[in-house]
């Protein structure tokens, strides 16, 4: 519950403090005294955004904060989920700075919007006109009849299962919708593989082959010039080699006498040896060089081939052809996994398909069972809420496509009169119908939801007499099971409440100021009065406020 409300620099406010306690706290003042502006600040801790506009002075930041005693509300998993220490008496904060800058605090330590609405949504419901809006939504109708039918663990699994379902879903699609690309992309890179891995090339054979491919086309060339240079070594008496062995053995004749010839006649020797070695290697080479025909057309072909393959996948060597078969070979294999992921989730579509369906029937079983005792306990309401001849439907349809929150649609049908039959509700009843609607619901599910605290803005508007008491009789009867503030002009309502604060203005010379003052108990008679007789409080209204208090009270 809402234990204090702490408000500085918002609006028409400067600065105010609030006590609340469980039961029913009631907040009146006269039209355009800022009652609704409370709600504006409560809600910046809620959650909501907002800007430099709500600071009443420009150059100070905007402060709002609420203190919560949440012990009995089950956010200890919340605080942990997101990083945050549990106390039993927890403190939210917002910040408005006057550059714009907004900032939230969750027991001192920052946290996001997201955040702070999340814990919002579990602590506090806010009533105001534009909820009652929502009864216009066949979606809010149905999770009406779910806080009945107590199925938010269900709907919470189904939720996780229905949004995994989705997921698949969209990619299964996806997936199968480009399924006759990918299998024409297969065939085609399967093809490209099988061309470059016929061909069986070598690493390094791009080299052998063109070099081979040079050496026949120069063959003749080639064994002329070794032929020549054979002749010029060895073939005659003035060959190199014959003129050389005549010169080692002039140097031989004089090295018993000479002794500089010795090194001499060395060298000449292994000269003699090496280029005897030499004319052998190219008479050797020179016999093996010659033209066939043959191998040059094998060798041409295997080139053209390669010239081939590497011009049709744009690459410029043997080398890069190899990388690029690898590439291909990795992309197939990519194309085969995208085939067997359809597989995959049409496996796994069938899985998620079961556990849908069995949710969504326990859940639709589960609304179902309580729609009759929804209809009559409401109309009960509604009849007790001035309106004898009021019935109120649930139009359930159980369907068969899987939405957010099962397979059901709900619709309100509703009728204030005998001889109309029920229809819908969003274009049947009147803004003060609507209302009375959302009371009864209100009070219905106070006793079911685990919330701790409910604010009605006006949820009263539109009603008098006996049929206000009795709305002051359910506010009143929810406060025993929650924390229920209610802002109203009746003094029927106002006078059960166990709190009263009091909204005014205080208009001074520069300013004027929205203020909240705890009304004693003379000065909660006399409010009552004066919501009773207008500006000019009679004492027949200071009696019959002082009866309604009085009967309250009993």
């Amino acid at each position: 519950m809402l234990a204090k409300l702490f408000v500085q620099n918002y609006a028409l406010i400067r600065e105010l403090d609030i006590d609340l306690e469980n039961g029913l706290t009631i907040i009146t003042g006269e039209t355009g005294a800022g009652k609704s502006i409370l709600l504006g600040a409560l809600s910046l801790i809620l959650g909501s955004r907002a800007d430099t506009s709500v600071l009443l002075d420009k150059d100070e930041k905007c402060i709002v904060e609420g203190t919560f005693r949440i012990e009995n509300y089950d956010l200890k998993d919340f605080f942990k989920s997101n990083e945050l220490d549990y106390e039993s008496v927890t403190t939210i904060r917002r910040e408005i700075n006057p550059a714009g800058k907004s900032r939230a605090f969750i027991n001192d330590t920052p946290v996001t919007l997201g955040i702070l609405k999340e814990i919002g949504d579990r602590l506090i419901d806010i009533h105001s006109q534009h909820q009652t809006l929502m009864l216009h939504d066949n979606s809010f109708q149905l999770s009406v009849i779910d806080s009945f039918a107590g199925t938010s663990k269900l709907i919470q699994n189904y939720r996780g299962s229905y949004l995994n379902f989705r997921k698949l879903k969209k990619e299964y699609t996806q997936l199968k919708e480009s399924y006759e690309k990918i299998r024409a992309d297969m065939e085609y890179f399967q093809h490209q593989i099988n061309q470059i891995g016929e061909a069986k090339f070598k690493q390094g054979e791009q080299e052998e082959l063109e070099a081979e491919q040079e050496m026949f086309d120069h063959a003749e060339e080639i064994k002329s010039a070794l032929n020549s240079s054979s002749v010029l070594l060895s073939s005659d008496e003035t060959s190199i080699l014959s003129l050389l062995r005549e010169v080692k053995l002039n140097i031989s004749k004089i090295k018993s006498f000479f002794p500089e010839a010795e090194s001499i006649y060395s060298r000449t020797e292994s000269s003699v040896i090496e280029l005897d070695d030499l004319a052998f290697e190219i008479e050797k080479l020179a016999s093996s060089v010659e033209a066939d025909p043959k191998r040059l057309t094998q060798i041409n072909e295997r080139l053209d081939l390669l010239y081939s393959l590497c011009q049709k996948h744009r690459v410029a060597t043997l080398n890069e052809l190899i990388v690029k078969e690898e590439e291909l070979k990795e992309h197939l294999k990519t194309l085969v996994s995208s085939d067997e992921r359809l597989e995959e989730l049409e496996a796994l579509l069938t899985v998620e398909e079961k556990e849908l369906a069995s949710l969504s029937e326990e859940i639709s079983s589960k609304r179902q069972k309580i729609l009759l005792d929804v209809e009559i306990r409401i109309t009960d309401l509604l009849k007790q809420l001035g309106m004898p001849n009021a019935r109120f439907r649930i139009d359930f349809i159980k369907g068969t496509e899987f939405r957010p929150t099962g397979i059901d649609t709900a619709e309100f049908l509703f009728s204030a009169n005998k001889q109309i039959a029920p229809e819908n509700l969003a274009k049947i009843a009147s803004g003060g119908e609507l209302s009375r609607v959302m009371l009864s619901l209100k009070s219905l599910l106070s006793q079911n939801n685990n919330l701790p605290t409910i604010i009605f803005d006006e949820i009263d508007s539109g009603v008098s007499g006996e049929v206000a008491d009795k709305v002051g009789q359910i506010l009143s009867g929810m406060g025993r099971y929650m924390q229920v503030v209610n802002i109203t002009h009746l003094p029927q309502v106002a006078s059960r409440g166990t709190k009263h604060y009091h909204v005014y203005k205080d208009d001074t010379k520069d300013s004027t100021i929205t203020r909240v003052r705890l009304l004693s108990a003379d000065e909660r008679v006399l409010e009552l009065a004066r919501l009773l007789s207008g500006s000019e409080v009679t004492e027949t209204a200071m009696k019959n406020a002082r009866e309604l208090l009085k009967a309250a009270i009993n």
